[in-house]
C-alpha cells in the first residue's frame, strides 16, 4: 500500500479518490429519488425543494465525503479519519436521507400496486421490529462497538470488499433509527407521538456518544497492529491518534443531536398546525349548518307552545325552549356562543 503524503489542511480539502461501489450506491439512490420527484411533477403534484436538497446535499453528499474525500485517502494510515468517516455514515448521512422523506415520496410516486406492497412492507413485522426505537438504538450502538472492539475493523482495513460492506452496514444501521422517526408515514407504533420521538432523539444523542467516549478512553489500541505497521513517519503517536478519533466521534454525535431534535420539533409544530386547520374547517362547516337553525327552532318553539296551550300543559321549561348550542358544552356549541 502506497503511503500518502503528509496530511495538511490543504490536502484535507483537496485530496480525493474514486470509490466505485460507493459511487454506484449514490447514483442509484439519487436516481430513484429523482425519478420519484419527476413522476410527481408530471402528475402536477409538488414536492418540497428543501427535502430534495436535504436528500442530495446532506444525505448523498455526506456519503461522497465519507467514502471519497481525504477521509478515505488517509483512513488506512490514520485512525481519526476512519473514525470521522464511520460516524458520518452512521449519523449524518442517515439524517440527510431521512430529511428528504424518501418513504413518503416512494408511496406517492410508485404505481398503485407497488405503493400498496411498499406500504405493506413498512407495516410488516420485520420492519416494525427493526425500526422499533429500542431495537434500532441498540443496533446502532452494537454496530459501533462491534466495529471497534472486534477484529471487524482491522480486517476491513486489509480487505477492500469488507470495507465496503462496513460502509453499508453503518449506513443501514443509522437509517433504521432515523428514517422512521422523521418520516411522515406511520412507520412507528402509535405511542411514538412527537413528544415521545423528541425524548427518543435526546436519549439517542446520549447513547451515540458512548462509542466515542469508549474509543477515546480505551487503553488498548484499536486495530493497533495495523496502524503500528502502516503509520507513516509524519503521523502522530498512534495512541494520541486514537484519542483524536474518539474525541471527533463524540463531538459529531453531540452536534448532530441538535439539528435532529430541531427537525422533530419542527415536524411536531407542522402537525399541530395542520390539525388546527382541519378542526377549524370542520367547525366552520358545522356553523354553516347551525346558522339556519334559529328560525327553525323558533318555529318549533311556537308550535310546542301552541300545542301546550291547547292541551293545557306547560312546555316552557328552560331546557325545552333554549336552543342546543346554549345548553350543550361541546366545542362547537362554545364556538357558536362566542360568535353571538
Amino acid at each position: 500500500m502506497e503511503t500518502p503524503p503528509q496530511l495538511t489542511l490543504g490536502r484535507l480539502f483537496s485530496s480525493w479518490q474514486a470509490d466505485v461501489p460507493a459511487l454506484l450506491v449514490v447514483v442509484l439512490l439519487g436516481g430513484l429519488y429523482g425519478w420519484g420527484v419527476l413522476r410527481l411533477r408530471r402528475r402536477g403534484e409538488a414536492w418540497p425543494v428543501a427535502r430534495t436538497a436535504a436528500f442530495a446535499v446532506l444525505g448523498l453528499g455526506t456519503i461522497v465525503v465519507a467514502t471519497m474525500s481525504a477521509l478515505a485517502v488517509y483512513d488506512r494510515v490514520l485512525f481519526w479519519p476512519a473514525a470521522v468517516q464511520n460516524v458520518l455514515l452512521d449519523l449524518i448521512a442517515p439524517l440527510g436521507l431521512a430529511l428528504g422523506d424518501p418513504l413518503r415520496l416512494a408511496l406517492r410516486a410508485l404505481p398503485e400496486r407497488a405503493a400498496a406492497r411498499a406500504q405493506g412492507a413498512m407495516t410488516g413485522r420485520l420492519f416494525r421490529l427493526l425500526t422499533f426505537p429500542l431495537v434500532s438504538t441498540a443496533l446502532v450502538l452494537a454496530t459501533e462497538l462491534t466495529i471497534y472492539f472486534t477484529p471487524y475493523f482491522e480486517t476491513a482495513l486489509a480487505d477492500n470488499w469488507l470495507h465496503q460492506l462496513m460502509y453499508l452496514h453503518l449506513l443501514l444501521a443509522g437509517s433504521l433509527f432515523v428514517l422512521p422517526v422523521l418520516t411522515r408515514e406511520e412507520a412507528l407504533p402509535a405511542w411514538c407521538t412527537h413528544p415521545v420521538r423528541a425524548g427518543l432523539v435526546f436519549v439517542d444523542g446520549i447513547i451515540d456518544a458512548v462509542p466515542g467516549i469508549v474509543v477515546m478512553t480505551h487503553g488498548t489500541l484499536i486495530a493497533g497492529s495495523w496502524y503500528l505497521g502502516h503509520s507513516p513517519s509524519w503521523a502522530p503517536d498512534v495512541q494520541h491518534d486514537q484519542q483524536l478519533g474518539g474525541g471527533a466521534m463524540v463531538s459529531i454525535a453531540e452536534l448532530v443531536a441538535l439539528p435532529f431534535l430541531l427537525a422533530i420539533l419542527a415536524q411536531w409544530a407542522r402537525t399541530e398546525r395542520a390539525e388546527t386547520v382541519a378542526l377549524d374547517r370542520r367547525l366552520d362547516s358545522e356553523l354553516e349548518v347551525v346558522r339556519a337553525t334559529p328560525a327553525e327552532a323558533s318555529t318549533g318553539t311556537a308550535t310546542r307552545t301552541a300545542t301546550g296551550a291547547e292541551t293545557g300543559t306547560s312546555t316552557e321549561g328552560p331546557d325545552l325552549v333554549r336552543p342546543w348550542w346554549e345548553t350543550e358544552n361541546s366545542e362547537v356549541a362554545q364556538r357558536i356562543r362566542g360568535q353571538r
